[in-house]
């Protein structure tokens, strides 16, 4: 057993699991497995559930969680590392993946309120993180002009606050008009993160 195996959850966000995304997915899955990580694998498409959060975060309103997002709580608070691959849409993340998270990273489980203080009590400390986001649009465009919408929305905006550390980000662009040996190079690439667990 390798002294570097870690747990891992990839996430994949596209609501089409034979995507790209869904290709680059199954790619890292294959490659850690094979390197002797521990590696689960949550296809959001298959998942049911309501996409709508009605109640809030309101404790008088109680919304049950589905199977499938208990699962995905459970799967999340196993992991050391956690994995999404994700279209740009829009210079955002698909409504799949947006339900998911305003459905699984809730108080109590990814953080909790504190009184009198804007600052949460980080539920999800000592886990890392990886986002690989694919687009059409130049890396350097969504980067400069868009200003990474859907990357700042999950890495601020949620991982952090919820105490996950060291997000790094993967940004692979121009996908409409790339050649397969750009794919190549990208899955080259995605089987190297997964090696490493990174």
């Amino acid at each position: 057993m390798k002294t570097n195996q870690r747990n891992l959850l990839v996430v994949l966000g596209h609501p089409n699991p034979n995507s790209l995304c869904g290709h680059l997915a199954e790619t890292y899955v294959n490659a850690a497995k094979e390197s002797g990580h521990h590696v689960n694998l949550l296809k959001l498409s298959e998942l049911k559930f309501d996409y709508n959060l009605y109640a809030g975060h309101k404790k008088d309103i109680v919304q049950t969680l589905e199977p499938d997002l208990l699962q995905s709580q459970k799967l999340i608070s196993e992991a050391e590392h956690l994995v999404f691959v994700f279209p740009s849409w829009w210079a955002s993340m698909p409504a799949l993946l947006k339900a998911w998270i305003d459905r699984v990273f809730l108080p109590g489980f990814a953080f909790k309120y504190r009184k009198d203080s804007p600052f949460p009590e980080k539920l999800l400390l000592g886990k890392t993180s990886r986002i690989i986001v694919t687009m059409d649009a130049p890396g350097w465009y969504y980067r400069w002009f868009n200003k990474s919408p859907g990357v700042q929305l999950l890495k601020f905006g949620t991982l952090e606050f919820c105490g996950v550390s060291k997000v790094k980000v993967t940004t692979l662009g121009e996908v409409r008009t790339r050649k397969s040996k750009h794919f190549l190079k990208w899955t080259k690439l995605v089987e190297s993160l997964a090696i490493k667990g990174e």
